[in-house]
């Protein structure tokens, strides 16, 4: 038995597998080697260095056998986790990382719970140096969270993960903020270096946004997290959390795997060419070139704002002042990049929420000038901030700034367009910012020779013609709104609204629509129910029927057969008569709303249905009212494929306009260079490896032709010819005549 112990005892792997095949008759060397590890434990404690490959050896031991003896090793994660978070500076790379895995080993077996795993591994991310060990205790993070939520949502585990996420981002609030340009973009490192870096924030941000992006936490509480980081004081957790609502994650910590922009083409291409070739190298060749392109082209996509997010936003107009109070408070120690990030955010909050922050117009008038760096992006941020709630008088010095800055012949065309189209949008959500006499004048530039300028001035006469043509002159309000204003329409001045909402626009078709199907379905159903009841007729039965007479029915263009009385009346009635009934089933009211709740799929084929009747408007020759209303709706259905809100955000190329030709970058003239290449192979050369059999180059005669002319003026043949002799001419030029002879013969 003496010899069996010593035997196991230095074979640690056959221990292991005997203990897991029958625990109870090897727990003596199991605790033998227990009690070995507690003392060796207090060794490495006093010195990390001594017998770190034994001490792993035994934690790998333990912790595969530890759910065998539950009762003897329960205190055996707290060592674990505390010999990482008090001693993890003195600790070796091997010995941290052989800690980690074993913690997650005991999570796998269920010997700790996963609110202990996480309270372990959340500490060690900010700290630790290895990219693999960072790498893997996120993905270890990201999998237990994504598992305990898969089948039904866990709460108990959500709100520990998300109170320790709100804790890691709370910790360095308090902080000094530091600017990214100035003095303190410099400043040295506090005695808390890591609460200084706000890595804990950071990754609190960057782990919250990965989960919302998974769709494992979709509720308020991420983005209240993330929102908190928006007022951090450290730069890089601020606009990690700024580009989460802006849906604009370019960091290079959001990926899952932190690698770099993708395969080298040209590499991989080299080295199909270099290296021996295979059978399967030519698919692993494709699918790593498909992979490179796909990665290229997602990351040139175009991003949509994190709608949904700015709707789950606790408190917006608390939220919005304190952006405000953090941009004007902070305006000389941020970067114009990052008070532009700051702007977007502050305007796509307010024209979600319909919110008003008046001080921020009269800040952002400062950079409303045509020389001002991005200014594509503040007019951008400018416009969404604006909606119908908008005082008009704190908007007019607005509009005034824009004409006077850019809409002028002292500036080129490009800012002309780019100061009316950012008024349009303005003035699109709120139409009583314009100044009659100004309207006029901008107005008249649609008659400007730039194809831009003259679209963007259009925009903007069709924009009153459709919401407040009286500010417009007689000749310039167009056939319909002369119409309107004949029949007494007239805008709303702001502050007012309309009659009380009674009904849903276009409501009836869709009730109209479920009453059809209703019927349908109610006639199939009945249909259904009477097969089968053919009833058996008997003799009496039958010989009556033998009875019956045919009647001729050339008589019957003259009778009029219906079983309703409706149909009677409207078919007695004069074509030329109409019906009062008609005119109240058109303006009747719809009762749909209040019987029914209404879900996306119905607001979405009731748009597909006011589609419809549109259609049919213009087909019986409905006007131009009708045509603009099938635009309108059409943009609607187009907007809600894509998942944005209707005309909540724009872009910059609606305040550019139309260009000439923009400007291509790289990426787009090589895309151009490559589909010109396709199918014209016998434009190629015929030099070198396309006209021989063995690949090869030109050779140097062919290479002599192309040389530059100063280079052979100064070869040893021209200054050999220069130097000949007579008789050395003469010599080349009857040996020339003699090829000649005998090349005609």
């Amino acid at each position: 038995m003496g010899g069996r112990g010593v035997l196991l005892t230095s074979n640690l792997p056959q221990l292991q597998n005997l203990i897991k095949r029958d625990s109870a008759a090897y727990k003596e060397e199991f605790l033998q080697q227990w009690n070995h590890y507690g003392s060796i434990r207090q060794i490495f404690q006093i010195n990390p260095d001594e017998q770190a490959q034994h001490f792993r050896e035994l934690v790998s031991f333990i912790s595969q056998v530890a759910q065998c003896y539950p009762k003897e090793t329960k205190d055996f994660p707290s060592h674990l986790s505390t010999l990482l978070l008090e001693n993890y500076g003195t600790l070796t790379p091997d010995t941290r990382k052989t800690l980690v895995q074993n913690l997650v080993m005991l999570r796998n077996k269920d010997v700790i719970t996963s609110i202990e795993l996480l309270k372990s591994l959340f500490p060690l991310l900010p700290r630790t140096t290895s990219s693999n060990l960072r790498a893997f205790i996120r993905k270890t993070i990201l999998s237990d969270i994504r598992t305990a939520n898969l089948r039904t949502k866990n709460h108990k585990l959500n709100r520990a993960v998300q109170a320790m996420l709100f804790t890691m981002v709370e910790r360095g609030m308090d902080a000094e903020v530091v600017g990214d340009k100035g003095k303190l973009r410099s400043a040295g490192p506090t005695s808390d270096k890591t609460a200084n870096n706000g890595e804990d924030a950071m990754w609190a941000v960057i782990l919250t946004k990965e989960l919302w992006r998974k769709g494992i936490w979709t509720d308020a509480k991420p983005v209240s997290i993330v929102a908190l980081g928006c007022f951090h004081p450290v730069m890089k957790v601020q606009s990690a959390s700024i580009h989460f609502f802006l849906g604009s994650d370019d960091e290079k910590e959001d990926s899952d795997d932190e690698e770099d922009g993708g395969p080298d083409v040209r590499a991989l291409h080299h080295r199909r060419e270099v290296n021996k070739k295979r059978r399967g190298d030519d698919k692993k060749l494709q699918k790593q070139l498909n992979a490179a392109k796909k990665k290229k082209y997602s990351k040139n996509a175009p991003t949509t704002p994190n709608f949904p997010a700015l709707q789950l936003l606790n408190d917006p107009q608390t939220f919005a002042e304190k952006l405000y109070d953090n941009l004007s408070r902070y305006d000389k120690r941020f970067s114009l990049e990052h008070k532009i990030l700051i702007m977007q955010l502050l305007s796509r909050v307010m024209g979600a929420h319909k919110l008003c922050v008046l001080s921020f117009y009269t800040y952002i008038v400062k950079y409303l000038t045509y020389h001002q760096l991005r200014v594509p992006s503040i007019l951008v941020a400018l416009a969404q901030s604006v909606h119908d709630l908008t005082p008009p008088d704190a908007l007019t010095p607005v509009v005034q700034k824009l004409a006077a800055e850019f809409v002028h012949p002292g500036v080129g065309s490009e800012v002309i367009a780019a100061g009316i189209n950012s008024i349009r949008e303005l003035c699109r959500r709120q139409p009583w910012a314009m100044g009659e006499d100004l309207l006029g004048d901008l107005v008249e530039y649609r008659r400007s020779r730039d194809k831009a300028v003259t679209a963007a001035a259009r925009g903007l006469l069709q924009l009153y013609r459709e919401v407040n043509p009286v500010m417009l002159k007689r000749r310039e309000r167009g056939k319909d709104a002369s119409i309107g204003m004949s029949k007494g329409d007239q805008p709303l001045p702001y502050g007012h609204s309309a009659d009380a909402a009674v009904d849903i626009e276009g409501l009836m078709l869709l009730e109209d629509h479920l009453q059809k199907l209703r019927e349908r379905r109610q006639a199939e159903d009945e249909a259904a129910a009477w097969e089968g009841w053919d009833v058996e007729t008997d003799s009496d039965s039958e010989s009556e029927s033998e009875g019956w007479i045919d009647v001729d029915s050339e008589g019957d263009d003259n009778l009029e057969v219906s079983d309703s009385e409706d149909e009677r009346e409207s078919v007695s009635k004069p074509p030329g008569e109409t019906d009062p009934e008609t005119d109240l089933n058109l303006n009747r009211i719809s009762t749909l709303a209040t019987t029914k709740i209404l879900t996306p799929a119905d607001f979405a084929l009731l748009n597909d249905l006011r589609i419809q009747a549109a259609t049919k408007a213009i087909e019986s020759g409905g006007g131009s009212r009708a045509k603009r209303k099938l635009a309108t709706l059409e943009a609607n259905k187009k907007a809600m494929q894509a998942g944005a809100s209707d005309g909540a955000f724009i872009s910059e190329n609606d305040i550019l306009g139309p260009r000439k030709k923009a400007k291509a970058n790289y990426a787009e003239r090589i895309a151009s260079i490559e589909k010109g290449r396709e199918g014209r192979e016998k434009y190629g050369s015929l030099k070198g490896k396309k006209n021989k059999e063995s690949p090869s180059s030109s050779t140097n005669r062919e290479k002599a032709r192309n040389k530059p002319i100063m280079m052979i003026l100064s070869s040893g043949a021209v200054r050999g010819k220069k130097k000949a002799s007579l008789r050395e001419k003469q010599q080349k030029l009857r040996a020339h005549i003699e090829r000649a002879k005998k090349s005609y013969h």
